[in-house]
């Protein structure tokens, strides 16, 4: 059966039409193209050729344009469009022009590095022209390094690489410094959040090299649809950026199905779990031999559904996701291309634009957070020729059940904004210390801030730099770059060791450190690659956690208790009448409390234990109401509490709609009294140390979110709360649902009355 066969079948299933919400069919879309630019190489045009390119699609001939033009140029078109002769063309053109010049590929993966250098060597052989690119990453062996150093006309990388061995080492790379002319950013939209953040303050470290070896490269940048393509570029790079959005690429037929699994307990509003549904639908697919993709929230659900569907698939299936070894995803990605592999189950590691083969079907276990990144997953199936489906099978969290109950809101809306914080303080001077080591400071010398030479002064009195006249030089004995993990707020990642076999210890992955507490605890089930591994002992000094393997029925989930103080206020409004908003710095001191044991299959508890780990303080910012007397004088303590625990639960689910983050980024807090005002406060805050811009978006927004969190409690079909709107009954208790409602209409200055 063929996937159109298979979708067709599928519509006319009474048990699978009956939990679709919604089914679009996105019709098929014939090609726009346009002419070679009269500026390209005739060698170029002759290549292009040879493979059957007489034209090319409209976005691809008009940024090639603006690059040859010497405009810095940002391409925004779905995925599998054509975006890399965006580049490649004005890069190779140059070259041809000019030997001498050098430009440099960053990509957001190794794998997508590796991926892409491929379509690259295609283009050169086609000009028999002796052009080398290199790709230069943690896999490079030592030889070939000096190659690339030596002779790479374009040196192909990812952000860690350029921050810990290019940046600190560029007096290796005078070649390439002083004769780069391009810096081809793929995949802008990965660059949000933390990472973003940081990456943003690497290319200021990179902009200030090129200028100290005489040189002014210009950037070509590419995305999948977000809002704000220009604006974003331009705070990245700090340079103005050209959009460019007529996308000309040809797409097949495709089908979104928005799947919704059945209601299990009407009064409770629980339904059957996401990843049961998930599994149903990818098994069906699998088992039809369509090669499918299926995409999940986070490495536990990952590795979960790949025991599912391995167990009903022995062989055909894999896993894919952070802290799998190199060579692993590597096999797994050749395994997809051949067809030998018939599914995979991936975080959003696999969402970017890596070729993995012909698959026609995605199923996606959970929202992904944002409109950007599921259509980004969609597209990974359907790449080459033919129909493709998507199922988007909603979890019962409330942001999932808003966005499959209201369809139009995802296939009518502009994707979310992508946020990013450079100036985040942590972060900064982690990248000046970086910058001092690369070159000294100079006097008047701005890195971002207009306070740079605070920050350099406070770092000489902590002797991390020595001032001498106008000039601030590194004088520590560390090399800042290795301190500084792009990926993450805090740089330590805890590494785990399997114990199963006496002699023979191995590493079988990593995890950061704010999710070790809670993921890799002693007697927490550690799931990899399928396998289940309980964790024996975790050295909380060392950063090792040792595993041995297991087989039991069962997966474990972690409770955090987290605490609140307000350090600083620095925007306050009052909203309404009986509220107000602020944004501000907080403290936010969380403590793992205890796990839970949750069985395979039905998914229930059956069992609990206690988790002994220190606890972790971390400085951010954070949004917060603050309720006035009015409000809560008309409601007990009791009240007041269901009330605010209900509406942190509905809004910290709610707010990534607006922000472009997952759900995880934000944390939430609900205080009866809080310690800085005595009011009842609710918290939403940047689960990063500094904060990434999150906060303040949701106060300029706050009004809004408040009015969709009470539409959707309104409309949610349960009668005491449940796990779609203010959560289960038993946080809130039987009352939660009004109270909550109550609450917010309060809020938001309207007349009620509480039944």
């Amino acid at each position: 059966m063929n996937v159109q066969q298979l979708i067709d079948h599928m519509k006319s299933r009474v048990d699978i039409w009956k939990q679709v919400t919604h089914w679009e069919t996105i019709p098929a879309k014939p090609a726009r193209y346009a002419d070679f630019p009269r500026r390209l190489h005739p060698d170029l045009k002759g290549s292009l050729r040879s493979r059957g390119i007489e034209a090319l699609y409209t976005h691809q001939a008009t940024a090639v344009e603006k690059v040859l033009a010497g405009e810095n140029v940002v391409t925004v078109t779905p995925t599998a469009s054509g975006k890399t002769l965006c580049y490649n063309l004005p890069v190779v053109q140059r070259i041809l022009e000019d030997s001498a010049a050098r430009a440099l590929y960053i990509f957001p993966t190794k794998a997508l590095a590796q991926d892409q250098m491929t379509e690259l060597n295609e283009l050169m052989r086609g000009l028999g022209k002796d052009i080398k690119g290199y790709t230069y990453d943690g896999d490079t062996p030592p030889a070939a390094r000096q190659a690339t150093r030596r002779a790479g006309h374009i040196v192909v990388t990812n952000p860690d690489m350029l921050h810990q061995a290019i940046l600190p080492h560029h007096t290796k790379w005078v070649k390439l410094f002083e004769n780069l002319r391009y810096i081809v950013i793929d995949e802008l939209h990965a660059y949000r959040g933390v990472f973003g953040s940081h990456f943003a303050n690497v290319l200021r470290r990179l902009r200030r090299i090129c200028r100290h070896y005489g040189s002014d490269p210009q950037f070509i940048l590419s995305s999948a649809t977000i809002a704000n393509p220009g604006p974003f570029a331009e705070k990245l790079t700090g340079v103005p950026v050209s959009v460019v959005d007529n996308n000309g690429a040809p797409a097949d037929g495709k089908h979104f199905v928005f799947f919704n699994p059945p209601v299990v307990n009407e009064s409770l509003g629980i339904r059957r779990s996401s990843l049961l549904e998930a599994r149903r639908l990818a098994e069906e697919l699998l088992q039809n031999d369509i090669q499918t993709i299926v995409f999940a929230r986070s490495r536990v659900r990952v590795e979960v559904l790949l025991t599912y569907l391995q167990q009903a698939l022995p062989g055909k299936v894999r896993g894919y996701r952070g802290g799998y070894l190199p060579t692993q995803r590597r096999k797994i990605e050749k395994g997809l291309r051949s067809g030998e592999i018939r599914g995979v189950v991936s975080t959003n590691a696999l969402e970017l634009g890596i070729d993995i083969g012909e698959l026609e079907a995605c199923v996606i276990c959970g929202y992904p957070g944002s409109i950007a990144s599921t259509w980004q997953q969609a597209g990974r199936a359907g790449r080459r020729q033919g129909a493709s489906v998507t199922f988007l099978v909603a979890s019962s969290n409330p942001l999932d059940q808003y966005v499959i109950e209201h369809p139009e809101y995802f296939l009518q809306r502009t994707p979310e904004h992508a946020l990013i914080q450079p100036d985040n303080l942590v972060i900064l001077v982690n990248h000046i210390k970086c910058a001092a080591y690369e070159l000294p400071f100079e006097q008047g010398e701005k890195f971002g801030v207009a306070t740079t030479e605070e920050v350099l002064d406070f770092l000489a009195e902590e002797r991390i730099l020595h001032r001498a006249g106008d000039r601030w030089y590194w004088m520590d004995q560390s090399f800042p770059a290795k301190e500084v993990s792009l990926r993450s707020a805090a740089a330590e990642n805890f590494i785990v060791i399997d114990i199963s076999e006496t002699g023979n210890h191995r590493v079988l992955g990593e995890v950061d450190r704010f999710s070790a507490p809670t993921l890799i605890h002693e007697e927490a089930i550690y799931l990899h690659e399928g396998v289940q591994y309980q964790v024996e002992k975790l050295d909380y000094e060392e950063k090792k956690a040792y595993v041995r393997q297991v087989n039991v029925d069962y997966y474990t989930d972690a409770n955090l208790a987290v605490q609140l103080k307000v350090l600083e206020v620095e925007r306050e409004e009052l909203d309404t009448a009986h509220c107000s908003k602020s944004m501000g710095e907080v403290t936010v001191n969380a403590l793992a409390t205890l796990f839970k044991k949750i069985k395979f299959g039905t998914h229930e508890n059956i069992g609990s234990g206690p988790i002994h780990l220190p606890e972790e303080e971390m400085h951010t910012t954070a949004y917060w109401l603050t309720l006035e007397e009015a409000i809560a004088d008309r409601l007990s303590r009791d009240e007041l509490q269901a009330g605010l625990v209900g509406l942190a639960n509905v809004l910290g689910h709610l707010a990534p709609l607006y922000l472009m983050c997952d759900p995880r980024d934000l944390g939430v807090a609900a205080q009866v009294k809080a310690v800085h005002s005595g009011k009842p406060t609710l918290f939403l805050y940047d689960k990063y140390p500094g904060g990434v811009g999150l906060s303040e978006k949701l106060f300029e927004l706050s009004r809004e979110l408040l009015q969709t969190a009470r539409g959707h409690i309104e409309k949610c079909p349960c009668e005491e709360g449940c796990p779609s709107c203010v959560g289960p009954a038993v946080e809130t208790g039987s009352r939660g649902k009004a109270l909550t409602l109550d609450l917010l209409r309060r809020i938001l200055d309207e007349e009620t009355v509480l039944k």
